[in-house]
């Protein structure tokens, strides 16, 4: 291909031979276009400019402020004969020559190697520059910023213990164990990498779970099926559940879910490197959220056990958790029950905790039993905590009772939904 300037010139020569090499040898030149890139050879060097060979009709120039930017250490680094990545700024400029930039396309590699890194699952350092609610934002020593979802990160830094803390803001205090992280460095591996969007996706779990459990990022199962069960390996141990890495994916075991009995401290029943089976219970997001449940696969000894129970009657049982709205009581294992604040006591309640007190015994009259729910609604008022005798025997006395028994179990149950939804780890940002 040639321009118009050169069809001037090769239309003057009139020897044949003379203008068919020439010709040929016009065509051998690449053409150039602003923005390609192109390997070229460093032909001459001095501290003002660069000349590099990328094979065009006209060598190209760098220098000015593209050589400034570049810096005085790395411009040293370089001499003649070595190979260079450029970025054609533009293909011919008045004198001739090919204007070119050696910023632009370090950038680019930094790109290349970033997509390297993710092929072949390298591990990266970074450094934390900015930490806010969904996880970390963190630099490389080229410049190029990128994002650790907070699920993403080791988990040992965020949960420093299982144990179900009630009224806690669990957000709030991620936030300051993870503030703790600023501006220090973190391997890191890369899971997403979007050069046109300049975006990049850093995990910091997945370098943990390779050095210490031996996951490495394989093969997934070309499609998970709620209700198969699967074979996998415990994560990460949370206040809200367990994670397991099972058929390739990652997915949360809600603590809902890990027993039929209520669990209070997670940690006493699993720890990171466990070995589980779990079934699929939900799958969304093309596979980014998954749910699983370890329960579901032991049959429920709560309709059992549950038989031996009825309205009305007087039973013995432990406090184990106490929250705004009222105590948990625990019968016996994998019978549970809540006193709502209204049911503890004839006087003004300000808050549960001036009533009971974790690991107090206690008599309670059970008011209803929810088969859906799996619980019993309890008053301790309603019952002499001295000769277990009934004080108020409200079930048979008409609606009274049952609508109080409604209120609270109402009340027990949106304040659950809510509690679920404040520890439910935040999604995965894409």
């Amino acid at each position: 291909m040639s321009s118009f300037k050169d069809d001037i010139v090769l239309g003057e020569i009139k020897d044949k031979a003379l203008k068919t090499k020439l010709e040929e040898s016009i065509k051998r030149f690449k053409v150039y276009k602003p923005g390609d890139f192109a390997w070229g050879t460093i032909a001459y060097k001095d501290d003002q400019m660069l000349l590099v060979d990328i094979g065009a009709r006209a060598e190209g120039i760098i220098d000015g402020r593209e050589l400034k930017a570049f810096g005085k250490k790395e411009l040293k680094k370089l001499k003649e004969g070595d190979k260079l990545l450029v970025y054609v700024v533009s293909p011919e400029a008045r004198d001739g020559s090919v204007v070119l930039s050696i910023q632009k396309a370090k950038i680019y590699k930094d790109w290349l190697d970033l997509e390297e890194a993710k092929e072949k699952g390298k591990t990266l350092t970074v450094k934390v520059v900015e930490v806010n609610s969904g996880g970390l934002i963190c630099e490389l020593p080229s410049g190029i910023r990128g994002f650790v979802p907070l699920s993403q990160i080791d988990p040992t830094r965020i949960f420093d213990t299982a144990k179900k803390t009630y009224g806690k803001d669990v957000m709030s205090e991620v936030q300051k164990k993870l503030a703790h992280l600023l501006d220090q460095e973190i391997k890191v591996k890369v899971l997403e990498v979007n050069k046109e969007k300049g975006k990049v996706i850093f995990s910091e779990k997945a370098v943990v779970f390779e050095d210490k459990l031996g996951i490495k990022p394989g093969k997934k199962l070309k499609k998970l099926v709620v209700g198969q069960v699967l074979d996998g390996v415990v994560t990460a141990v949370t206040p809200f559940g367990i994670f397991v890495n099972a058929g390739g994916y990652e997915g949360l075991v809600h603590v809902s879910e890990l027993s039929w009995d209520k669990v209070t401290d997670i940690s006493k029943l699993y720890k990171i490197g466990d070995k589980v089976k779990v079934m699929v219970l939900e799958v969304a997001d093309g596979g980014k959220r998954v749910a699983f449940s370890i329960k579901r696969l032991t049959p429920d000894p709560w309709k059992e056990k549950i038989k031996k129970y009825k309205v009305g009657d007087v039973v013995e049982g432990v406090v184990e958790g106490i929250v705004d709205f009222g105590a948990f009581v625990r019968i016996e294992e994998g019978i549970n029950g809540l006193i709502h604040i209204s049911e503890l006591s004839n006087k003004l309640v300000k808050h549960p905790r001036d009533i009971v007190k974790v690991g107090q015994k206690v008599k309670v009259l059970i008011l209803s039993i929810s088969e859906t729910s799996r619980h019993l609604s309890l008053s301790l008022k309603r019952v002499d905590q001295k000769t277990g005798e009934v004080i108020d025997m409200p079930v048979k006395r008409g609606t009274r009772a049952k609508n109080e028994a409604t209120v609270a179990k109402a009340a027990q149950k949106a304040t659950e939904s809510q509690e679920k939804a404040k520890s439910k780890p935040q999604d995965k940002q894409e």
